[in-house]
């Protein structure tokens, strides 16, 4: 019954150690954004347009 609760305990641990392994490798984790592409000069004009009839 104690060789069993041991052990218990050592997954217990290891779990444990594991998620915060886990959770703070994500938060150093660094996201990245892709720049927003410039549209052309007619599609500007052609909503200006439109705004402008609003």
């Amino acid at each position: 019954m104690k060789t069993i609760f041991i052990i218990c305990i050592i997954i217990v641990i290891i779990v444990l150690l594991l998620s915060v392994l886990t959770t703070s490798k994500a938060y150093q984790y660094k996201h990245t954004v892709d720049p927003i592409k410039k549209l052309d000069d007619g599609l500007d004009n052609n909503q200006n347009e439109s705004n402008e009839k609003k």
